[in-house]
């Protein structure tokens, strides 16, 4: 499944786990502000903010996983398998396919305050991109440096959430992840305190006992609080690269390696990505299965104001600096 999180110092940081069993050619995209959008339901958009992220580009249409526009805001789609539903396209309304979410958000707004007000005649249709890509069953979570919310759209409408937690997993619904935090009140990265009983002599026996109760599991309900905690405790300086460090090893703390998450396909769940996109910035640095060397792309190196897709494949060749030796 997947992890979706933010991460603030100087800078605004955006980025998430996609964890998956196998890969769909993903690859970093950059959308200039002149490349035609094509909508389903709505006219095409021949003019729009500039977008750099993860995505599968199907007939040169960029299907993204997660990615953050030139003003700073940021979308990340995650599973939300067994809860997701869409609506049929209605007069009156802004229809919009689920495909489309993200290019159509971060193509037409600037911050999260006026994809705030987009979403409020938002209709999530469930128009699907073609007969061998049908719609995918998703929930997102959308930023800026000003704030975080979860948009679900289920069989009972479509609902936004604030996201205090800044981080987002997969299923149950995000009322019920949040809520279930409370039963992890107690976490302390500090030592534990004997509160067991005043009658038992019980000590900590080594270093390093913080977040005892912490649950290790690859449940998405679990790496919920995981990821809440890693995020919400982390502490990095706030320097460029202290920042993107810090920010993967909080993907790392919910990871999934192979043979350790097994399906019913006999197939392995593992992380196929993980990305970190400095919002302000616009750099999306990424780390992938094969490759654990930390990959960037600038947008503001390209020209924003071309009308054709700029691709970056994936580099998932294990890179390693050798610092003695002679090796091939």
């Amino acid at each position: 499944m997947c992890t979706a999180a933010t991460y603030q110092t100087k800078d605004f940081y955006f980025g998430r786990n996609l964890d998956y069993e196998f890969p769909y050619g993903e690859e970093v995209c950059i959308v200039p502000r002149n490349f035609p959008v094509p909508l389903r339901h709505l006219p095409e958009l021949t003019q729009h903010y500039a977008i750099i992220g993860m995505a599968h580009v199907e007939d040169n249409y960029p299907l993204f996983y997660d990615a953050v526009n030139e003003t700073g805001l940021c979308i990340a789609g995650l599973n939300f398998v067994g809860n997701a539903a869409y609506a049929e396209v209605q007069d009156g309304k802004t229809n919009v396919a689920q495909f489309e979410l993200i290019l159509w958000l971060l193509g037409t707004c600037r911050d999260l305050k006026q994809a705030h007000e987009a979403i409020a005649n938002l209709n999530l249709v469930g128009t699907p991109f073609s007969a061998k890509l049908p719609s995918a069953q998703l929930h997102w979570m959308i930023a800026d440096k000003t704030g975080c919310i979860v948009l679900e759209s289920m069989a009972d409408g479509l609902h936004v959430y604030e996201n205090p937690a800044g981080v987002l997993t997969n299923n149950p619904p995000f009322p019920t992840q949040l809520f279930a935090l409370n039963n992890y009140a107690q976490l302390s990265p500090k030592p534990p305190v004997n509160r067991f009983s005043k009658d038992l002599s019980l000590q900590t026996y080594s270093r390093g006992m913080g977040a005892i109760g912490l649950p290790g599991d690859l449940s998405s309900a679990s790496r919920f609080v995981r990821a809440a905690f890693t995020r919400l405790n982390a502490k990095s300086e706030d320097g460029e690269m202290a920042s993107v460090s810090q920010f993967f090893h909080i993907l790392t703390a919910v990871e999934q390696t192979r043979g350790c998450c097994e399906l019913e396909n006999g197939k392995f769940e593992i992380t196929l990505y993980s990305s970190c996109c400095n919002a302000d910035k616009g750099i999306y640095y990424y780390t992938t299965y094969e490759n654990r060397q930390i990959t960037a792309v600038s947008l503001f190196e390209e020209d924003l104001d071309a009308r054709g897709l700029v691709r970056f494949p994936l580099v998932n060749t294990q890179s390693v600096r050798y610092l003695n030796g002679k090796h091939a």
